[in-house]
């Protein structure tokens, strides 16, 4: 069974916005172009408070434990994102986490106190796996691909069932949980039921995952027509399941004056690529979609120019003037896109420019959107914004 993404697109409900958060040095290309960005906590803490009040909703931290695709230096994820909770009043932060590296009851119990000391605004984004040597360095299992997947679903099912039941067991093959009760359950938060679960991954098994046990489903940069194939099977598991997951998008931003002065960036950010860490880590990730029974993976289609930008974002082509930004952004709107996903050479001006450029035309233009489809923009669930506070 499946259901074409345009069929679920809720027009009533603005786009969220998120950034990456630069928590690993190098930027997020990989290229020596200048980028005036930094993985500091004093230099995201600014970031942050930027862009909650330029109308972003959520900022997703990074997990990278090893020297790898340029990033020689990392902060862990968790603890950065605690960090930028407190730095902040209302942008929600998604720590990504590995299954494997983490027991699910003791990053259970993380978050709700995390949610606590927020006031309800922590999440996260339960990454698979990808860099082998980082759990086999560490001395960890390294599972075959489609096992990783029976463990994260085992270990998403330990996070919901701790999170909303009181002594929640569960029996299963990587996890088995007997009679516990986590105390203080998480905020209580109107409309969400727990601390929102993201995760991705363009594989099958990924898809079918993410369709029976996520909150949001994370689809790497997509072309309008390979966004749509992407989150078929994440479609079709979740109405065998009875579920509706959110989907977010991935995409990297250059907003210029002028489409010429866009492409001329990005054509300077492909020629300025480090080849050898672009290609260090295309050795790595490819094996995803190489162990795949299907050959599907993330990054299994993707070229060395993909591959200059994390999770393939120069794809969505969010690239050109705001006009041209704001109105692809629309398009994958109308094929189910809930969040976008953004990442900037220069994140600090560039998430302020982003939410004084763009987002206005993508207001409007899903407010047309809406009408021409008989129903109205519900302007209520926009963000607060502060332009006044915003200083880049």
């Amino acid at each position: 069974m499946s259901i074409a993404p345009e069929n679920i697109a809720d027009l009533a409900t603005p786009l969220k916005f998120a950034y990456w958060v630069p928590n690993v040095s190098g930027g997020l290309v990989v290229s020596t172009i200048e980028q005036r960005t930094d993985w500091s906590f004093e230099y995201n803490k600014k970031l942050a408070q930027i862009a909650e009040n330029s109308g972003f909703e959520y900022a997703l931290t990074q997990t990278r434990y090893a020297a790898s695709y340029g990033a020689d230096q990392q902060h862990e994820a968790t603890s950065f994102s605690l960090a930028l909770l407190g730095a902040t009043e209302r942008l929600k932060v998604i720590a990504a986490v590995h299954p494997g590296m983490w027991h699910p009851g003791v990053l259970a119990k993380f978050i709700i106190t995390a949610d606590h000391l927020s006031n309800g605004r922590a999440a996260v984004n339960i990454v698979s796996g990808w860099l082998k040597d980082e759990f086999v360095n560490f001395g960890l299992d390294w599972l075959e691909h489609d096992e990783r997947y029976v463990r994260t679903e085992e270990f998403i099912r330990v996070l919901r069932g701790l999170w909303t039941e009181r002594e929640y067991s569960q029996a299963g093959k990587y996890y088995n949980i007997n009679n516990f009760t986590l105390n203080p359950a998480p905020v209580d938060v109107p409309g969400r039921p727990h601390p929102e679960i993201f995760f991705g991954g363009n594989s099958t098994a990924a898809q079918a995952t993410a369709g029976r046990v996520a909150d949001w489903y994370f689809s790497n940069g997509r072309t309008l027509e390979g966004y749509s194939e992407n989150v078929n099977g994440v479609l079709a598991a979740a109405a065998e399941s009875g579920r509706k997951p959110r989907f977010g998008l991935n995409g990297f931003v250059i907003a210029r004056d002028t489409e010429k002065e866009a492409r001329e960036t990005l054509r300077e950010i492909v020629a300025k690529a480090h080849r050898p860490a672009v290609e260090g880590f295309a050795a790595a990730v490819k094996e995803a979609g190489a162990s795949t029974k299907d050959g599907k993976g993330m990054w299994a289609d993707s070229s060395f120019e993909d591959l200059i930008q994390y999770n393939d974002g120069f794809k969505t082509e969010l690239i050109g003037t705001p006009e041209q930004i704001a109105t692809r952004i629309v398009e994958y709107k109308k094929r189910g896109v809930n969040l976008l996903l953004t990442g900037y050479l220069h994140f600090q001006e560039e998430t302020a420019a982003f939410g004084r450029d763009v987002m206005p035309i993508v207001r409007e233009l899903e407010s047309d959107l809406a009408r021409k489809h008989g129903t109205e923009l519900d302007t209520s669930l926009l963000p607060i914004t502060n332009f006044d506070k915003v200083s880049a």
